[in-house]
């Protein structure tokens, strides 16, 4: 385990190789899983403002789940997280034209419309963060969903670390990625 400034992170961070394979998961983790996405407080009045911005280029389904449900929803343990079309899909997914699912959120941040990229829980997946009393602890979800990520990982050699640091500066700043990479090294120095 590594730790920083309160935050607890798993061994699994540094020792699963992983690159998104989109092109062979198709976006699965859009669609599957018993939940939403999981939203930060903070999150929650950014999708209240950017809505009306990015609703038209959302799929009908998603539009009417919206229009149902509201930008997010309160799920049984008192968080918030996106809407689900049909208990499946995020209702901000939108496929593209090789049927590949992606966030309508951040397609809408790339076409200049709006600042907001998606929500950290998305931009940081298979991390997933548990708020603790002291802090936070990150570990990593696994998922045979993923498999193909895994597989394109350890071609590439890249760590999920690694994979992960445009995300993890968003959440942590600079100053703490680099010293979660200064651990890593240290730790793999003494092994």
């Amino acid at each position: 385990m590594y730790i920083i400034n309160n935050t607890y992170i798993s061994d699994d961070i540094a020792d699963t190789f992983f690159v998104c394979d989109l092109a062979s998961c198709h976006g699965a983790c859009c669609v599957e899983g018993d939940g939403g996405a999981p939203l930060d407080m903070a999150e929650l009045s950014i999708l209240d403002d950017i809505l009306p911005k990015i609703f038209g280029s959302l799929s009908q389904e998603g539009k009417e789940v919206i229009a149902a449900q509201g930008a997010y929803i309160q799920d049984e343990w008192g968080g918030y997280t996106t809407p689900l079309v049909r208990g499946k899909e995020c209702a901000y997914a939108v496929y593209d034209e090789k049927g590949t699912l992606c966030c309508g959120i951040e397609k809408a941040k790339q076409a200049g419309e709006i600042d907001f990229l998606k929500p950290i829980s998305c931009h940081l997946y298979p991390i997933r963060i548990s708020n603790l009393a002291n802090g936070d602890a990150i570990n990593y979800h696994r998922w045979q969903i993923c498999n193909c990520a895994i597989k394109k990982g350890k071609q590439e050699k890249v760590a999920l670390y690694q994979f992960l640091e445009v995300p993890l500066v968003r959440k942590y700043g600079q100053d703490w990625y680099n010293e979660l990479v200064r651990q890593i090294r240290v730790s793999n120095k003494e092994e």
